[in-house]
């Protein structure tokens, strides 16, 4: 095993010391950038001078502070500065990646991390798992540190003991706890919104869920489904720690309801 310590950049290329200290350089996802990170490589690290990359292949692993980067390869592209020396701008993470930190790990098949934008998404298949929740999408999971929040595309889901949220997106907000630590506080989702519990199904166009709470808020063309029984409304408040949900209007219309067995209502005439 190559075991590379770098105290203040990902790689270490000439005097890189002044140019990584700051906020310009590289600092992995909810870390300070002037905090060491290591790099762990099982077939070494290569520096490839035109492509102005650095490629460490083989379990390769970058760790700093309590966050860690798992993958089959890691690049990082960097850039030279005007005023002499360089900095990451780029980081690729290929195959089998996990990123671990102490309340949640994310996977995926592939990562890019836009260190200036502090963007970072995973495809194929990702997923992002905490102490209390699982989320997943089909199509990508962003990480938008600078905002913090997560946004899960395509096929969106995300579960909670045996609650089930879905949407064509969900996005995840985060909130610093007092022990210092991300904690996802709140999920909105978009477009083709179906919550599940034991008991119920809701359905509707957009809705807000308050993971401290356990309350669902939904809007738009809403129904609830409780066995033979349904109730169609504009909006709807889901508890999901009691399993009591209201339905709700928020016009001059009425909500309706539809109750008792399928084979009991009256069937339409055959023509």
């Amino acid at each position: 095993m190559i075991r590379i310590l770098l105290l203040v950049s990902l790689f270490l290329i000439g005097s890189l010391y002044s140019s990584f200290s700051y906020a310009q350089g590289l600092g992995l996802p909810n870390q300070a950038r002037n905090e060491p990170i290591e790099i762990d490589a099982d077939n070494g690290i290569e520096w490839q001078q035109e492509a102005q990359a650095y490629i460490a292949r083989g379990n390769a692993k970058a760790k700093q502070g309590d966050v860690v980067v798992h993958a089959d390869q890691l690049t990082a592209y960097y850039e030279k500065l005007k005023e002499g020396g360089t900095q990451i701008w780029r980081l690729d993470a290929d195959g089998n990646v996990r990123i671990v930190s102490p309340r949640q790990t994310a996977y995926g098949t592939k990562g890019v991390y836009d260190v200036a934008k502090g963007i970072f998404v995973l495809t194929g298949k990702p997923r992002l798992v905490t102490e209390t929740e699982h989320i997943s999408a089909r199509r990508s999971l962003e990480f938008w540190e600078k905002k913090s929040i997560a946004v899960a595309r395509g096929n969106a889901v995300a579960v909670k003991g045996d609650k089930r949220l879905q949407a064509d997106i969900l996005t995840a907000h985060f909130t610093k706890a007092k022990n210092g630590k991300n904690e996802v506080t709140r999920v909105d989702a978009y477009d083709n919104v179906f919550v599940s519990s034991p008991k119920e199904i809701i359905r509707g166009k957009r809705g807000v869920y308050n993971t401290r709470t356990g309350i669902v808020v939904l809007r738009g063309g809403v129904k609830i489904t409780r066995g033979p029984d349904q109730l169609n409304g504009d909006a709807a408040e889901v508890d999901l720690n009691t399993g009591v949900s209201r339905l709700l209007s928020s016009g001059p219309g009425r909500v309706r309801g539809l109750f008792g067995p399928k084979n009991l209502r009256p069937k339409s005439k055959q023509r």
